[in-house]
């Protein structure tokens, strides 16, 4: 098991942990839980099902991404089937989004029924090595399984929310019972049941773009070794970086669901942050996305010490 997917796993026994405290500190404040975790775990998973099930056909609707055919994007689909050659994978569906914001993602349950749409833009700006690494990247994702990985922490980040939400409700419509405790009993059953609240999902948050920064640079190493080439995605990033700060894509709802499935985030970023540079490192915590800077500079080092096999 590789240090990324170390990582991972710890962070995922984080996020069990916050689903097992918001389960604990809710039935110690109001004397059981049960009926509300299996309501809330049964609503995540059929939302997540389905959101994982259909994630291809849900991700090219939401970006507007249409599927080329090799006769439209021969160089496109050359590139694509040679990299997927590479990480012995089948060849992914290719789509392009007719948008000038340079960028690209990859999606798919698995890797039979995989998908990799780049933007119009970034066919524009990138030289065809630049644009294999982009590739690269996006099909490590498909054969890291990060939309397996991802809906699995969707999942247990929808509950607490659930749970909490669920929590503040009950304890607003049925504040006669809360009335009745009264005491010192009812003060710790109101502080836990806010801190179920406004704390665990920000925890959960935190903890889910965590895991996401962890997979876009595990994607930036294994899509470096597939096509033994670091600097040329490293190029890339720094190109994507730019142009995206100067052409970001428009903010709507259906983008900025999409945001963490991009190779860089498609967004404008508002205030100072620069992520060339690292951006402050508060900000950082509530980015799915690592700095591009920090994701140059391991690239770069990969290449000065011949980790690329």
């Amino acid at each position: 098991m590789g240090t990324s997917w170390l990582k991972t796993f710890s962070l995922m026994i984080v996020m069990s942990a916050l689903v097992v405290g918001t389960a604990g500190a809710i039935g110690a404040a109001t004397g059981g839980v049960v009926p509300l975790l299996v309501v809330g775990l049964a609503l995540a998973l059929v939302m997540n099902f389905v959101a994982y099930w259909f994630s291809d056909k849900l991700a090219l609707a939401m970006s507007g991404a249409k599927q080329v055919s090799e006769k439209d994007e021969p160089r496109l689909h050359r590139m694509v089937e040679d990299v997927a050659q590479r990480a012995n994978l089948p060849k992914p569906k290719v789509c392009v989004i007719a948008n000038d914001s340079a960028n690209a993602f990859a999606t798919g349950r698995n890797p039979r029924h995989a998908v990799v749409a780049v933007t119009t833009g970034i066919q524009r700006i990138l030289s065809e090595q630049e644009l294999r690494g982009v590739i690269a990247h996006e099909i490590a994702h498909i054969k890291n399984r990060d939309m397996l990985t991802m809906s699995v922490v969707a999942v247990m980040a929808a509950v607490i929310t659930f749970l909490g939400s669920m929590a503040m409700w009950g304890m607003l419509l049925g504040g006669g019972r809360r009335d009745r405790d009264g005491g010192m009993a009812g003060i710790i059953g109101l502080v836990a049941l806010l801190v179920v609240w406004l704390i665990m999902p920000l925890a959960a948050s935190l903890v889910r773009f965590a895991i996401s920064r962890t997979r876009e640079y595990a994607a930036d190493s294994v899509g470096a070794r597939i096509i033994r080439d670091p600097l040329s995605l490293a190029g890339a990033l720094e190109k994507l970086e730019s142009s995206v700060r100067a052409r970001p894509m428009r903010a709507a709802a259906s983008t900025e669901a999409m945001a963490h499935m991009y190779i860089v985030n498609p967004l404008p970023v508002a205030g100072p942050q620069a992520a060339h540079e690292g951006g402050s490192q508060f900000v950082s915590l509530f980015s799915t996305h690592p700095p591009i800077g920090d994701r140059v500079r391991r690239l770069r080092d990969m290449a000065m010490r011949g980790q690329t096999v």
